[in-house]
């Protein structure tokens, strides 16, 4: 294995379990399911905002790109409704994913442009 899917390997798997821990972590200390009682902060907070409007404008950037690589409709509805209710967890598992399909000495770049099969 190459060192450069070595490093992404690594890497999203990093951004998975990261995003995971803090996801379960946040929800301990803030019920995401008690909505009322901090969106109000939240959404007074410009900053919070503009940071909530940039992670979703990143989350369609990636799907765009996700909806050139797969070819099934049924593939990019599943996936666009994982990215947009997990965000980056989505995201690096569907990167883990295509590295992990790779064969042996097939290039990184292939995760980039090869599209799925039929």
């Amino acid at each position: 294995m190459g060192f450069m899917r070595q490093f992404l390997i690594a890497l999203f798997g990093f951004i998975f379990i990261f995003m995971v821990v803090m996801t379960i972590r946040t929800q301990m200390k803030v019920s995401f399911w008690d909505f009322p009682a901090w969106q109000p902060a939240y959404a007074a907070n410009p900053w919070a905002v503009a940071t909530l409007y940039d992670a979703y404008f990143g989350f369609t950037t990636f799907f765009v790109w996700l909806c050139f690589k797969e070819r099934l409709l049924t593939a990019k509805v599943v996936w666009f409704l994982l990215i947009m209710a997990l965000g980056n967890i989505a995201m690096s598992s569907y990167v883990l994913l295509q590295l992990l399909k790779l064969k042996p000495g097939e290039p990184v770049a292939n995760v980039l442009t090869r599209r799925a099969g039929p």
